[in-house]
């Protein structure tokens, strides 16, 4: 997971409308608190929500910046890379199920309230992925 977040990271990175999200800065440790949350969202340790917060806090830190659907469209081209980059891209299903999720997190959970992050409720808990889908949320 941690070196798929690197990969991922650094392709937003240098995709001009994908970094603008990092425009204002980032935590110095995001590539391991992000390879944290997916981890935790793939059905692995509660690492995230033990260290760093839930999903509460994840989703206010990506709301009240308006509808981006094209930054999201190339954030989950980005991660389809990162699957190649990390060698996780010869596997049909794995590459399948792993983009449904990021794509799933990216245009549904993370975009939902892109008025306000006072929108968000408080108390979510970060929803588990599987290889069926979403697991609960």
């Amino acid at each position: 997971m941690l070196r798929l977040a690197n990969a991922w990271h650094a392709r937003v990175m240098a995709d001009e409308a994908v970094s603008h999200a990092f425009s204002h800065g980032f935590h110095p440790e995001h590539s391991q608190r992000l390879a944290a949350y997916w981890a935790e969202s793939l059905g692995g340790p509660t690492t995230y929500s033990d260290c760093y917060g839930d999903e509460t806090f994840v989703v206010r830190l990506h709301s009240g910046n308006g509808p981006h659907e094209e930054m999201d469209r190339r954030a989950i081209a980005c991660f389809d890379q990162a699957l190649v980059d990390v060698g996780l891209g010869s596997d049909d299903r794995l590459q399948q199920v792993l983009h449904d999720y990021f794509a799933w997190a990216t245009v549904i959970t993370m975009s939902r309230y892109h008025r306000s992050a006072e929108d968000v409720p408080d108390g979510l808990r970060i929803p588990r992925w599987s290889w069926d889908g979403l697991v609960d949320g």
